[in-house]
């Protein structure tokens, strides 16, 4: 990631944040961010049927977790039904990242007689880091962990998978700054 970001998201996350009238602790609804930024969010089972869904995911588990179809100046944020609520949550607040730091589809390839989208790698890790700082700031994380909270309850009490929960304590130096007070 380019330097300063990290920091630049912080903050970005904080204002977006208290734009949607949110306290540091307050949990935060990825479909709420996503309204919030003028995005429209839909279940991909609208627009195909679940068992072809289902039957993507038994050929590629996780092949698809959420996209962004961008139409003039609309978006629509289309995520996967099978997923658990928290990966869902991360998903969604993922699109909204890219739809925030304008990331812009770089090209279409074709494999196989079927067309993907081909993504940059740093506006990737920009819209994962992002994502991470929108549900789950720094200051949110510190708060938590200082009241004793490990990943497995911060995922609970803010709805977004343990994973994201104990990567984010790990990321952000959270944990270091409780160990060294």
């Amino acid at each position: 990631m380019r330097r300063g970001f990290k920091a630049e998201a912080e903050r970005l996350a904080e204002k977006v944040r208290g734009e949607m009238g949110k306290r540091p602790s307050d949990p935060v609804n990825a479909v709420d961010l996503a309204r919030h930024v003028g995005a429209t969010v839909r279940c991909a089972d609208e627009l195909t049927s679940l068992e072809k869904l289902e039957t993507l995911e038994e050929i590629q588990p996780g092949a698809f977790s959420a996209c962004t179809f961008t139409i003039g100046d609309k978006h629509v944020i289309v995520y996967n039904p099978l997923a658990s609520t928290g990966r869902t949550q991360s998903d969604v607040a993922h699109e909204v990242s890219h739809i925030m730091l304008e990331h812009d589809m770089k090209s279409v390839e074709t494999v196989g007689g079927l067309s993907f989208f081909t993504c940059d790698a740093e506006e990737e890790q920009e819209a994962n880091w992002l994502a991470g700082c929108l549900l789950l700031p720094r200051r949110l994380l510190y708060l938590a962990a200082r009241r004793g909270l490990g990943g497995a309850e911060i995922a609970e009490a803010y709805n977004v998978s343990e994973q994201m929960a104990s990567y984010r304590l790990r990321t952000t130096g959270v944990l270091r700054q409780l160990g060294a007070s």
